[in-house]
């Protein structure tokens, strides 16, 4: 994988926006791979298609790129609010590549991938509404806030201009799969207390530990009066899916 970005033709265009998109959808079609399969490459999605950039022939899976001259770090500018939250009511989400490139140079600095089932709904933020003088006057978008999407589902694709092994990120994917089980309604919750878990730095923890995130997860849940239910519940969604373990008398470890 190379990462300096393709800038042959660039010259042409005069919006620097239009170049970072040019450069940076080539880019991702010479060199992105399936992360959830064996296929080397991806392929560009059908004409007049913009709810994801790429697809994966062999299995199917679709992805869109995001990319900016700035750290990823933070938020991430997305399109408009009401459908980015449908989708992920409805399951529709593509997996996001967001990527972080060197405007002084034309390189990819950092590269992550967000599986498709890992975006909770506090991870989207309401931006709002484009004033009246604007040319969609009253259009909401969002920004995808990183931070709330737990680190295991932030998987590394380059890192300070290195490229990551295919094999490491598959195995990264692989891992975290099993959360795509739990249905698209419980899975934000599932998301919110993997991240509580993940922001705590532990290897082993027990549950008093995990009830003291409760006023958290009651802001970020404010319809449900039974967070402690919910957190139990969690857990054993988690540990369903490999990602902790039980090991008696309201003691865990992460795995």
């Amino acid at each position: 994988m190379q990462t300096a970005l393709p800038t042959d033709g660039l010259e042409r265009y005069t919006s620097h926006s239009q170049r970072a998109r040019i450069a940076t959808e080539a880019w991702g079609l010479a060199h992105l791979y399936c992360p959830n399969c064996d296929a080397p490459r991806l392929e560009n999605s059908p004409a007049n298609t913009h709810a994801y950039d790429y697809t994966c022939e062999n299995c199917t899976n679709t992805f869109q790129l995001k990319s900016q001259s700035r750290l990823l770090a933070g938020r991430i500018v997305d399109s408009a609010y009401d459908s980015m939250v449908r989708a992920i009511r409805e399951d529709r989400t593509p997996n996001l590549f967001a990527m972080h490139y060197s405007r002084k140079d034309w390189r990819v600095e950092n590269v992550i991938l967000v599986p498709h089932f890992a975006f909770p709904f506090s991870a989207i933020e309401k931006r709002k509404p484009l004033g009246s003088s604007a040319r969609r006057a009253g259009w909401v978008g969002c920004n995808i806030l990183l931070s709330a999407i737990p680190e295991d589902a932030r998987i590394p694709i380059v890192t300070a201009g290195k490229p990551r092994p295919a094999r490491e990120v598959r195995e990264k994917f692989k891992k975290i799969r099993p959360l795509e089980r739990v249905s698209a309604e419980k899975r934000g919750w599932t998301l919110d207390v993997l991240n509580v878990l993940r922001r705590m730095g532990k290897v082993e923890f027990d549950l008093g530990e995990v009830y003291e995130h409760e006023q958290e997860l009651k802001r970020l849940h404010p319809g449900n009066r039974h967070v402690r239910d919910k957190i139990r519940q969690q857990l054993q969604e988690l540990r369903d899916a490999g990602l902790v373990e039980f090991l008696g008398r309201g003691e865990y470890r992460m795995k």
